[in-house]
């Protein structure tokens, strides 16, 4: 294991402020505590939730002080942080455990040549393409016999090719050799660009920093439901929009459903289609999170968005970034880990066989606190500079940013956060699922403190309106 030393939280927060462009002088009133190991890792996985979520923390205080003059402190604690980086393992309702998170069959299967592939099936229908590749039971056994027929990298490209979402487990040598890793390495963690000519959108001083702003929130699972959730614990009026169609997560809707409202809206459907460009002309934020090419097929890609909303600002995340043969590819975090090396490199620090993931969906919840930054950030930039803006993000450079903080020597040495041990770190609200006990928000604000007033509801409770 590389025995550089680890980037600082301060140094990792002030690297992804200069990159969109912020005031150096914010950073002064940021306040970091706490020290790694937070998790059981030898990955700086507890500098990557700190810094992230503090990012995000630090772009609604200066969002705040150019709409009301006031400069807000800013303040993470790193064990809040990974624990928040966690927050769907931690999740009751009414008292006990929140629904089933994963598939029966998803994860990870040794192959004929020895390599390993990981399965992702929490969605029927790849769950089902898999099945049929494999010509085999639903059951992890057969599954592990049928795959035994296979050779790792054969089986990772015939599903690619099917659409499906599974990947080979790579070293980091073997991920830094493959031009989809060359690709991501030449990239920075996120980028932030103007697309588009506007005027400057006015947000007048209001209570809180995102007061007033509204988002549409078109994304599912973790990594873009996090950036929503985000706005909204700032204020943000977040609009989730599904459709009947789309497969979701039902812990993961509790979770990232906190403090949104949520519509359904077919997009595909002509008069569905005509309420959502209504919706997106009074619009501030779009955060999108389709399958590359997706969202453009139906009209409401970047640039689309900002011929319909000059001054719009974008938010798109992928698996595997914008560049690279993998650009087109579907994926979660769980196998961007598995193919950029990261389970590998975590087993060998542990000193075990076969693959080992990170204590969190790290890349997942990483993603969704820069995808929120960025997101302010542009609003800051749209506000003094006009424009239409286009954040990107994705799971690979994230993973690559993660990887770039170092490792943590006796980083294993950690406690592993039980529930008990996470009790002052959680909140009860209402739901529309029952009571529920969640992770708090870990990014504070010294004058606005981040709450979620609305509570989360099942998919399609609210009409495809703005407040």
């Amino acid at each position: 294991m590389p025995t550089h030393a680890p980037t600082s939280p301060s140094e990792a927060l002030a690297g992804l402020w200069r990159l969109l462009g912020q005031p150096e002088s914010a950073l002064s009133r940021v306040t970091l505590t706490g020290a790694e190991p937070a998790l059981p890792s030898s990955f700086a996985v507890g500098t990557a939730a700190q810094a992230s979520i503090a990012a995000s923390a630090l772009a609604a205080a200066e969002l705040d002080r150019l709409r009301k003059g006031r400069e807000q402190s800013v303040s993470v604690d790193m064990r809040h942080a990974a624990v928040e980086f966690r927050s769907e393992r931690y999740l009751r309702v009414d008292g006990g455990p929140a629904p089933e998170l994963w598939d029966s069959i998803a994860g990870t299967y040794r192959c004929g040549d020895g390599r390993w592939v990981r399965l992702h099936t929490n969605f029927p229908h790849h769950r089902e393409g898999v099945l049929a590749i494999l010509g085999c039971a639903g059951e992890r056994a057969a599954v592990a016999e049928a795959l035994k027929g296979w050779k790792a990298e054969d089986f990772e490209q015939r599903a690619a090719d099917a659409r499906l979402v599974v990947t080979a487990m790579r070293s980091f040598a073997e991920w830094d050799a493959h031009p989809q890793g060359q690709a991501v390495a030449a990239l920075p963690v996120m980028s932030l660009e103007k697309i588009g000519d506007a005027p400057p959108l006015t947000l007048p001083p209001d209570e809180r920093p995102l007061s007033g702003v509204r988002v549409l929130d078109l994304t599912r699972i973790i990594a873009g439901p996090v950036a929503g959730r985000t706005l909204a614990a700032h204020g943000a009026d977040v609009l989730l929009v599904t459709a009947p169609h789309l497969p979701s997560v039902a812990p993961l809707v509790i979770d990232t459903g906190r403090g949104k409202r949520t519509t359904q809206l077919d997009l595909r459907a002509a008069a569905d289609k005509e309420r959502f460009t209504a919706l997106l002309r009074d619009a501030h934020v779009l955060v999108q999170g389709y399958r590359p090419g997706g969202i453009e097929a139906l009209g409401f890609g970047p640039e689309q968005a900002a011929a319909i909303r000059p001054g719009i600002i974008y938010v798109t995340l992928s698996a595997y970034g914008p560049d690279g043969p993998w650009a087109g590819r579907r994926g979660f975090d769980s196998l961007v880990q598995t193919a950029s090396g990261l389970n590998v490199a975590e087993a060998e620090a542990a000193g075990i066989d076969g693959p080992k993931p990170l204590p969190a969906q790290a890349l997942d919840h990483a993603s969704g606190y820069l995808m929120a930054y960025g997101a302010m950030a542009a609003l800051a930039r749209q506000m003094q500079e006009g424009g239409s803006w286009h954040v990107r993000v994705s799971l690979a450079q994230t993973g690559h940013w993660l990887r770039g903080l170092g490792r943590i020597e006796g980083g294993f040495s950690a406690p592993d956060p039980s529930q008990e041990d996470v009790a002052d770190l959680l909140e009860e609200s209402q739901s529309g699922f029952g009571r529920l006990s969640a992770v708090r928000h870990a990014g504070l604000l010294s004058e606005t403190p981040p709450v979620w007033e609305r509570p989360s509801m099942p998919l399609g409770s609210q009409e495809p309106v703005w407040l």
